[in-house]
């Protein structure tokens, strides 16, 4: 809707936001002599004025339709516009549509108060046209700005995420072939075998951080994930059994200790699986050869608990308070020239805590590292 018919319209301008097409403005006003000289002000700026004479109405339609900015009078009857501006802001996605104040309160306090509910900016009545337009294309622009960079950043996401999945892919099926040949070159030429040894390591280092990006992409984009009844013991062995060759080609003793019963929690399947995983990894990562790690699973009255000890280097005080901040290098180095990004915990702990679970550490420098991660209960 345009609004249009005064005679003090402002001269004809270039839109406001050519690239976008008319942007669209709610003007919120209990007066529509006010709404209309606005709509004769922005209206030949390529702007789509929508009226709305209470708190209500606006809402509703904003709620309809999202505008690219908002004009809000202070004073009103019933909902005031600071209300209305608390409201907006209580949902994320109408977080960044720009509102500005148009008020004839031009008191001190009523301008903090507006700005603290979440105002970018507050014009007071009665206003001068000139300025109220520049006004106004500064925030078209500024948020026509953030829109491009936010889907900027989303493009960049999507095309590292398709080249990262891809990688994967390809990857393990190298690291499987280099595996194969290096068992059938076991008894042939040793320098073949050292070169399948070679491909073996080099796509298990690249695999490993491509998994852990991968996997913090899925947490800081809040993947929405889907708890169901699971056992633990399955999920745990199956853990164990993933990393026993890198286990034993470090003479380690990896075993899974499981209780007779099944040990039922709530969880995501895939994201249980990859806390497992990096828990366990980092265990056979950091452990010197010879020691031994326990993956041990027991019923708890609030859930299932996996149990995570190794006999490695154990953390600092300091290594303790970094240790679950994204890539956050600790003082423990891996014994084996294996690949350390400083991934794995934080992912950990963002899993597990989009699970409703717990995750805690007991470690001290020289006597190892036990990781507990407590999963929510299932009840049928």
């Amino acid at each position: 809707m345009r609004v249009e018919g005064l005679a003090d319209a402002a001269p004809a301008s270039p839109p406001i936001w050519p690239a976008a097409g008319a942007a669209r403005i709610l003007v919120v006003d209990d007066q529509p002599a006010n709404i209309q000289i606005v709509g004769n002000v922005l209206g030949p700026l390529g702007c789509d004025i929508v009226p709305a004479s209470d708190g209500a109405t606006a809402l509703k339609r904003l709620a309809a339709r999202p505008p690219e900015l908002v004009l809000l009078d202070v004073v009103m009857p019933g909902m005031d516009g600071i209300e209305v501006c608390r409201r907006i802001r209580e949902e994320p996605d109408r977080r960044e549509i720009p509102i500005i104040f148009l008020s004839a309160a031009d008191d001190k306090d009523s301008i903090v108060r507006a700005l603290a509910a979440g105002g970018v900016d507050y014009v007071t009545k009665p206003f001068d046209h000139a300025e109220l337009v520049l006004r106004v294309r500064t925030h078209l622009a500024l948020k026509a700005a953030r829109d491009r960079l936010k889907q900027l950043a989303e493009d960049k996401d999507e095309l590292i995420g398709i080249l990262a999945h891809d990688m994967k892919n390809h990857l393990g099926g190298i690291q499987i072939s280099a595996k194969l040949l290096r068992g059938r070159m076991a008894q042939s030429d040793g320098k073949l075998e050292q070169l399948c040894e070679n491909i073996c390591h080099s796509t298990g280092q690249l695999l490993s951080f491509v998994k852990q990006f991968l996997a913090n992409s899925a947490a800081d984009h809040e993947i929405v994930l889907k708890p169901k009844a699971l056992n633990l013991n399955d999920a745990a062995a199956l853990s164990v059994q993933e990393y026993q060759e890198a286990a034993a080609r470090k003479s380690l003793d990896l075993r899974a200790v499981l209780p007779a019963e099944p040990v039922m929690a709530l969880g995501d399947p895939n994201a249980v699986a990859q806390v497992l995983d990096n828990l366990v990894s980092n265990a056979v990562k950091f452990s010197p050869p010879g020691k031994k790690i326990t993956v041990t699973v027991r019923a708890a009255e609030s859930g299932g608990e996996c149990v995570v000890e190794d006999e490695g280097p154990g953390f600092s005080a300091d290594d303790t308070n970094r240790m679950f901040r994204r890539y956050g290098r600790l003082s423990a180095r891996p014994t084996g020239g294996e690949l350390s990004t400083g991934l794995g915990l934080s992912i950990v702990k963002k899993l597990v805590q989009n699970m409703n679970g717990e995750l805690a550490c007991e470690s001290a420098p020289g006597q190892g590292a036990t990781f507990r991660v407590r999963f929510p209960k299932y009840s049928n």
